[in-house]
């Protein structure tokens, strides 16, 4: 490829005291795409994803966004940057609405007076913007913006935290094992939502250890081993099975382990 990197990662080193966690790692993220990052229990994806989002810092190597240095020393950092993280736990509030968790931590307050000195909140265009971006992303099932999120499917939520990721000006999104938690018609719902973040030019890692799922949405895949990345495979010229078999160390990666 010979655009440039969303965001990337050179040389990255992360040591937990005797233990070696990433062992020189790179990475790379292009514009518009949807990089799957595959890899056994203890081969050090998640490492490397919390250096990437500020979570971790590294101990060696260096984490660029746009092609420049970047130092996150807390992913609130990482976020205001433009890199969201949608971790499994989705961070939510249940007992709030969708509008209220959409918004949390970003409020908007009433114009004038009342919201400067009352710290009033601007409830309702806090709500016309949730909806808008809902409907942009296709959540059409979400009926009242104002119901709790408490009452929602795993697989709405799922879309409401997408939806917050994606309605904030994010360069990167980065969804943790998304569809783990989810029946066959949700996590449906949830690849489609992929495609559809996709398609708004908004690159995406996913990280998943489904392999149907990650070879259906995926245009790359990163392929973790042991503390750094061994291998970059498109689906359409490597199979599941072979995917697995080189994640496993059952089968040599192709000849350019680090080739884009």
């Amino acid at each position: 490829m010979t655009q440039q990197p969303v965001l990337q990662g050179r040389g990255l080193v992360k040591k937990f005291g005797k233990v070696t966690a990433l062992q020189g790692c790179d990475f790379e993220l292009y514009p518009g795409e949807v990089l799957a990052v595959i890899g056994d229990n203890g081969a050090g994806k998640s490492v490397m994803i919390k250096t990437l989002s500020g979570a971790l810092q590294p101990d060696h190597g260096e984490v660029l966004l746009d092609g420049k240095p970047v130092h996150f020393n807390t992913p609130l950092e990482a976020q205001y940057a433009g890199i969201a993280t949608v971790y499994q736990t989705l961070a939510m509030s249940p007992a709030l609405s969708i509008a209220d968790n959409m918004f949390m931590g970003r409020e908007l307050r009433k114009p004038g007076w009342r919201g400067k000195y009352l710290r009033q909140l601007d409830k309702p265009a806090m709500e016309k913007f949730s909806r808008e971006k809902l409907t942009e992303l296709g959540l059409m099932t979400i009926q009242n913006i104002k119901q709790a999120v408490e009452t929602l499917s795993g697989g709405q939520r799922q879309g409401i935290a997408v939806a917050r990721a994606a309605a904030f000006g994010s360069k990167v999104i980065i969804l943790d094992e998304p569809t783990a938690a989810l029946g066959v018609k949700e996590s449906r719902r949830v690849l489609e939502l992929i495609k559809d973040v996709r398609a708004r030019g908004i690159p995406i890692v996913l990280i998943s250890h489904n392999m149907p799922h990650v070879f259906e949405v995926a245009d790359r895949i990163h392929i973790h081993r042991l503390g750094r990345r061994l291998c970059v495979v498109k689906p359409g010229e490597h199979t599941m099975s072979d995917a697995v078999a080189m994640m496993t160390g059952a089968m040599e990666p192709p000849g350019e382990t680090q080739a884009a």
